[in-house]
């Protein structure tokens, strides 16, 4: 299965990447084209239930999977696995309409989702600042309003998971809940794009009194971070598999130029820099990837991985950003340039170390919880 993943991916995901990248009308008939073509291999949402037309492969098997639709920031769409995220928490915590409405519809693709948490001014990394309110509606239901920014995709959703705040005052730990609410509904405007070190796909969005029906929250009111957080430890393990991916294909760039390229001295993987290039690539991707499974071993087994999460995510976007910047350094002139996807993967790269959850909040919170973990021993001071 992987190799076919793999073949799926290089053969008819990568050569469409310049056009999706650039999005609009051709990016999106590309796509579909590209998903049409993915069910009729059997490719299609391979770790989603199969009850909802998935191809029900258990999380731990989809591990190597998610790492080899990863190579290509377009790849988890194109295979209908890039919903994962959302049908694992509507399934959890949707209402009996929310299921029955969306999720099937998630799943074979015709529904676009997108999650809204972070606001402008107001740090990411603390959802105890949100501003954004929902207050009860006349009649039952709520009435949204708030801005969100660097929202992934949020101008072709047709959902949007929204944190806001349902009771309490700004900083209070109680009171934030997650609503669902139809990009449709009146009151909803995408404010503008939030280009990400050049590249498309972020945006800020605006939420002027629109009304949500009661069954659109998800789980009860005030449990947004619980919710939030079992999400984040999944997300953000798949997301250290995909940029894992990514880097072991810069890596095979950086290998490939190396024993390609000749100049008057010979090749360059012959010159002792260059073999500095490959092993310190190499040693950063043997070092990073087992994080990433171990991370999802634990999500798959309904554990607990902060820890191992935080630790998979930011190893993973580290060497992203260190492999790509090592395989550019020998492709020289030609690394930045249009002709490569090197420009692009250290860009993701880049943004990784910041978008869902910076290097220094993951840093510090599994450093927190294993320091909560040690018992004073001798010489020992207790705190």
């Amino acid at each position: 299965m992987q190799e076919r993943v793999s073949a799926f991916v290089h053969e008819r995901v990568v050569p469409c990447e310049a056009q999706l990248d650039a999005g609009g009308p051709i990016a999106t008939e590309m796509m579909r084209r590209l998903r049409a073509e993915a069910r009729d291999a059997g490719l299609w949402a391979l770790p989603l239930p199969a009850e909802l037309g998935g191809g029900g492969v258990t999380l731990s098997a989809y591990a190597p999977l998610a790492e080899t639709e990863g190579v290509c920031d377009h790849g988890p769409a194109a295979l209908g696995s890039a919903s994962l995220l959302d049908v694992t928490m509507l399934t959890r915590h949707g209402s009996s309409r929310v299921r029955a409405e969306y999720l099937r519809t998630l799943v074979s693709g015709r529904l676009r989702t997108c999650y809204a948490m972070t606001e402008p001014d107001t740090p990411g990394t603390e959802p105890l600042l949100t501003a954004t309110r929902a207050e009860r509606r006349r009649g039952g239901g709520w009435i949204v309003t708030g801005r969100k920014w660097f929202v992934s995709h949020a101008r072709d959703a047709d959902l949007v998971t929204v944190l806001a705040r349902t009771s309490g005052t700004v900083g209070d730990r109680d009171g934030l809940s997650l609503l669902l609410v139809p990009t449709r509904s009146p009151g909803f405007r995408v404010v503008r794009d939030l280009p990400v070190l050049g590249a498309i796909g972020q945006y800020e969005i605006e939420f002027d009194r629109v009304e949500v029906d009661e069954d659109h929250l998800l789980g009860e009111t005030g449990q947004a971070l619980a919710i939030a957080g079992e999400r984040l430890q999944l997300g953000r393990t798949l997301r250290a598999l995909r940029w894992i991916g990514q880097a072991q294909r810069a890596f095979d760039l950086l290998c490939g130029r190396a024993v390609e390229r000749r100049g008057s001295r010979g090749a360059l993987a012959d010159r002792q820099l260059v073999q500095q290039h490959v092993f310190e690539s190499l040693l950063t991707l043997r070092t990073a990837r087992p994080l990433a499974y171990e991370a999802m071993a634990l999500v798959a087994e309904g554990r607990d991985a902060h820890v191992e999460a935080g630790l998979a995510k930011t190893a993973a976007a580290r060497a992203l950003q260190d492999v790509a910047d090592r395989a550019i350094q020998v492709f020289g002139a030609a690394g930045l340039g249009p002709d490569t996807p090197l420009p692009a993967l250290f860009r993701t790269g880049r943004t990784a170390r910041i978008l869902d959850g910076p290097d220094e909040q993951h840093v510090s919170a599994v450093a927190r919880r294993v320091l909560r973990s040690v018992r004073p021993g001798p010489g020992v001071i207790p705190g």
